[in-house]
């Protein structure tokens, strides 16, 4: 997990390493394991995830 000081803030500074995103075209975000290209989380409220680069 990415962490920045202070520590216990809650917020991250820069982009999450080896991580991608791509939208479905049923409007979903599908975050993506830059290493393995394994899908591994689905983001459903429309939103994409925040601090993950977007595929092109």
């Amino acid at each position: 997990m990415a962490t920045n000081p202070p520590v216990g803030d809650n917020q991250r500074r820069g982009a999450v390493r080896q991580r991608s995103q791509t939208e479905t075209p049923s409007g979903h975000w599908v975050k993506r394991d830059a290493v393995t290209g394994r899908f591994m989380d689905v983001k459903s409220d429309g939103t994409p995830f925040k601090g993950v680069r977007k595929e092109k």
